[in-house]
């Protein structure tokens, strides 16, 4: 077993141009046997009320790696309810490959709004971000110089980046001049070392990169470019510092690329383990499901929608319906979001055609489960020997795009799939994997659990 955690958290939210209800969810922890820990507002628990506090305990097992935690209320991380998680493994696989690794290797991407997110989710169409921030640090057009964030390396030595998109919206691309890097992670799996130039990384994803500090010594350009239109670096827009030991206080003077090693998705794979599960053919699972994106412009309150239904927030959550009495999808509410998984089963998943629903790439992100990409965006033929296994997948920009991802169901409880730009998720663009309704676990449900949604 792995190690347990408690933690408590008050909500002291007083600002009301904000949201004052709150949960958090720990965005890639499996939650095995706690699936009322995972902190999903209205899917596993009501929310936490303002003044009032609640601890959330669950064990990791053998999980390691990159994660995050985030409120899950609404569009309320947006406003900045958001934080790094990394679970340290001592018995690393891939130790040798770095010298350094610590609190100050963690580089968080986020986007930042100059106006309140209950403000913003109220726009039908496109919204974009004021600023990029890096490690909570940026600057934005028209506004000042203010500091960056300032990563330090001494010559010499290899450093495991560990990248974490904690945006609201915005999808990055990551590059270091002068440097590659050599990424060993993805989604806190662990995958054999590929070579880039530059990395793709959408919200919820992370990627653990080791970057040689074998440059003169001096300071470089880290840079993280949003695909907000006209996204740009100047004056130090969407950047930080990679300040080797030795080198002056300023800005760089460094210039971008060469760019001559690109990402390619389907060239990652796991370290351990990496066969799907299930029958090496599309369509040849236990459980197949197509998951069409689409709009319905006429429902305001669901614009957004998978297989033609927007997900609307029940007025009790789904664990609390099941553990009330509701066992099947049809007796389940949001009617007609909700998905019923038999247990110990191979699950295939296809997204087609995603340019169907605006505003992709889409994020989609499956709580509960880290899954198999047997088909990624971008190729049509379908690996089940090595696929990269993660929780938040990109389902393309082509209209033939086709991504298919598999798992096991091995883990009952009702798991949120979902886009995760928070824009789309606030209009609907979400479904729940009811999994094994019968066999979850109840024993270890504490009682302040249920008084929440008193």
């Amino acid at each position: 077993m792995g190690d347990h955690f408690a933690i408590q958290v008050f909500n002291e939210l007083v600002d009301d141009t904000m949201s004052l209800e709150t949960s958090i969810h720990w965005h890639g922890v499996l939650q095995k046997e706690t699936t009322w820990a995972d902190g999903a507002s209205w899917v596993s628990q009501c929310p936490i009320r303002q003044r009032e506090a609640f601890q959330y305990r669950f064990n990791i097992g053998s999980q390691t790696g990159t994660y995050w935690y985030h409120s899950h209320y609404l569009t309320q991380y947006c406003d900045g309810l958001r934080g790094p998680l990394v679970i340290y493994d001592p018995e690393d696989p891939l130790r040798h490959l770095y010298d350094v690794d610590d609190e100050s290797t963690v580089v968080t991407l986020s986007d930042w709004f100059h106006t309140p997110s209950p403000q913003l989710a109220k726009i039908f169409g496109p919204v974009f971000e004021d600023s990029t921030l890096i490690n909570g640090l940026g600057r934005y057009a028209g506004g000042p110089s203010s500091p960056l964030t300032v990563i330090q390396v001494q010559q010499g030595l290899r450093y495991r980046l560990r990248l974490i998109a904690m945006s609201c919206s915005s999808k990055f691309n990551f590059t270091i001049d002068g440097h590659r890097m050599k990424i060993i992670e993805a989604d806190g799996i662990e995958i054999d070392p590929v070579k880039v130039d530059s990395i793709p990384i959408l919200v919820g994803q992370r990627y653990s990169v080791v970057v040689a500090a074998n440059q003169p010594v001096g300071n470089y350009w880290i840079r993280a470019l949003s695909d907000k239109p006209g996204g740009t670096f100047e004056g130090g827009q969407n950047m930080a510092i990679l300040r080797y030991k030795g080198a002056p206080e300023q800005d760089p003077t460094s210039t971008p690329g060469p760019y001559l090693l690109s990402f390619d998705e389907g060239k990652l794979h796991p370290l351990i383990d990496p066969h799907a599960p299930g029958i090496p053919e599309i369509g040849k699972a236990d459980v197949n499901i197509q998951f069409a994106v689409g709009t319905n412009p006429s429902n305001p309150t669901g614009f957004m929608t998978f297989n033609n239904v927007s997900f609307i927030n029940p007025d009790v959550p789904v664990l609390l319906q099941i553990l009330s009495g509701a066992r099947h999808a049809s007796e389940l509410l949001p009617s007609g979001s909700i998905y019923e998984l038999p247990l110990n089963k191979v699950i295939e998943l296809s997204f087609p055609n995603p340019t169907a629903a605006p505003g992709g790439p889409h994020p989609i992100h499956l709580h509960g489960h880290a899954f198999s990409v047997v088909r990624v965006a971008g190729c049509s033929v379908p690996n089940f020997v090595n696929p990269v296994r993660r929780d938040v997948v990109s389902i393309g920009t082509d209209p033939a795009d086709n991504v298919t991802i598999r798992f096991k169901t091995d883990n009952p409880g009702p798991w949120f799939l979902h886009c995760h730009i928070e824009w789309h998720l606030n209009f609907g663009l979400a479904v729940v994997m009811a999994e094994a309704t019968s066999k979850i676990p109840q024993e270890n449900i504490p009682v302040e659990w249920s008084q929440l949604c008193q």
